[in-house]
């Protein structure tokens, strides 16, 4: 909860050690960069991979006024943990915004057509 009135950040925590292959940090950024890289015309970005304790680019605000979607990866290798964090505006990126593209498929127009 913060004193603004839209964007959104959303933590995903990542328990690991059950895996039967655990990939590293490294690994599990290169895996979703890929696979977002791979979207034409994809909403989303993956940060860089970077190992810091705090970063300007988690204000919930920075993607306000646009259906973006920026995922931060964060691992912990030596406990097999990581957190997914996604960075949006909950009001574009949100319902609304799922219902214009998803409208814009239906019709077999480019799905970025009215989105930002």
């Amino acid at each position: 909860v913060g004193d603004f009135a839209q964007g959104m950040l959303t933590c995903v925590p990542l328990n690991m050690a059950g895996l039967s292959k655990i990939p590293t940090g490294k690994q599990l950024h290169k895996a979703i960069a890929a696979h977002y890289a791979g979207i034409e015309h994809s909403f989303v970005d993956v940060a860089p991979l970077a190992a810091i304790e705090r970063t300007p680019e988690l204000d919930p605000e920075s993607l306000n006024g646009t259906n973006r979607l920026r995922i931060h990866v964060y691992a912990n290798d030596a406990k097999a943990q990581a957190v997914l964090q996604a960075v949006y505006d909950n009001l574009g990126k949100g319902a609304s915004g799922a219902a214009v593209q998803n409208l814009n498929l239906m019709l077999g127009i480019d799905e970025r057509t009215g989105l930002l």
